[in-house]
């Protein structure tokens, strides 16, 4: 009983959280407009952790990797924390395996950061266009849409290249990732 309100705590504050700061590093690397409710919540959600961390962390090639190594940490001491509440046997701390298993799964959010971008991104622009997250939104699905754009045709002014690349992103999510899931399981 005690596990499974650990576990229930874990899956609402730690795993969120990881995935909050993977969503502001992806954000600040797509080059994303960060004034509007969705960033700037973003922004004072994490940057108590992020601004001190960047002290220490300097970026890389430009990329902000403060964030991404505090995402990673977050998502390592979930998984530890979820391995453990379950009554995982473990032999000595099984740290590649726990490294290479919370790369998979900050892999694994980024395609569903991605996924849920273009479902909100399609909602919107039939409800709302102009919405102030728009720009957000086409920020993170441009540069991933246009390639697609460019092989999938106009189908009665109906563009299909969000649902494809949708269908692409659950087929990376079932198919390679769930088997690096499984090697990186085989490792812990």
């Amino acid at each position: 009983m005690m596990n499974e309100a650990l576990l229930f705590l874990l899956d609402i504050l730690l795993q969120p959280f990881a995935a909050i700061l993977l969503l502001r590093f992806h954000l600040q690397w797509l080059r994303a407009p960060l004034r509007n409710p969705i960033g700037e919540f973003i922004m004072a959600l994490t940057d108590f952790l992020v601004l001190r961390a960047r002290r220490f962390i300097p970026a890389v090639r430009g990329l902000d990797s403060a964030t991404l190594l505090l995402a990673l940490l977050a998502e390592m001491l979930y998984l530890a924390a979820a391995l453990w509440a379950q009554g995982y046997p473990f032999h000595g701390f099984p740290l590649p395996g726990l490294l290479f298993l919370a790369l998979v799964k900050l892999l694994k959010i980024s395609l569903y950061l991605l996924m849920a971008a273009i479902f909100a991104q399609a909602i919107l622009s039939w409800l709302n266009p102009h919405t102030p997250v728009a720009p957000l939104l086409a920020a993170v699905t441009w540069r991933f849409l246009q390639p697609l754009r460019r092989i999938v045709p106009l189908l009665g002014n109906v563009d299909l290249s969000p649902l494809l690349l949708f269908i692409v992103c659950q087929l990376a999510v079932i198919v390679p990732i769930g088997a690096l899931e499984r090697v990186a399981a085989g490792l812990l």
